[in-house]
Order: structure tokens, then sequence, then C-alpha cells
């Protein structure tokens, strides 16, 4: 299973939101919906999040065991 909260705690190091994700048009409402529920998305998107961040993604994403 995978687990978004790396992404949410490095938006925090940041001083963003979840929603500056979709306010820059990094990510959808609907995929930050899918990030919220710990729902897989496609590989492009860490791509995406990991460039606005200026990250790698292990900042972003770690597989944690069900």
């Amino acid at each position: 299973m995978l687990s978004y909260e790396p992404l949410w705690k490095t938006l925090i190091t940041k001083n963003l939101k979840r929603t500056d994700l979709v306010n820059n048009n990094i990510i959808s409402s609907s995929t930050l919906a899918k990030l919220g529920k710990n729902e897989p998305v496609n590989s492009k998107i860490y791509d995406k999040i990991c460039f606005f961040l200026n990250c790698d993604i292990e900042e972003i994403v770690k597989h944690v065991k069900a």
C-alpha cells in the first residue's frame, strides 16, 4: 500500500497547502482527493509533484505493508 504522508509533511515544510497543488495546475481536485485517501495515481503525477516541489519521490510517497 502507498502512503502519501511524506507529501503532506513536505508541503508543510515548504509552507504550502494541499490546495496549492490544484491552484498551480499541478494536479486536479479529483487527484488530490485520491491522494487524500491513499489511493493509487498515475506515476506521471509523482513526476509533476516532485518537479513543482523540487524534491525526490521519497519526499512524497512511501510504501507501507498493509
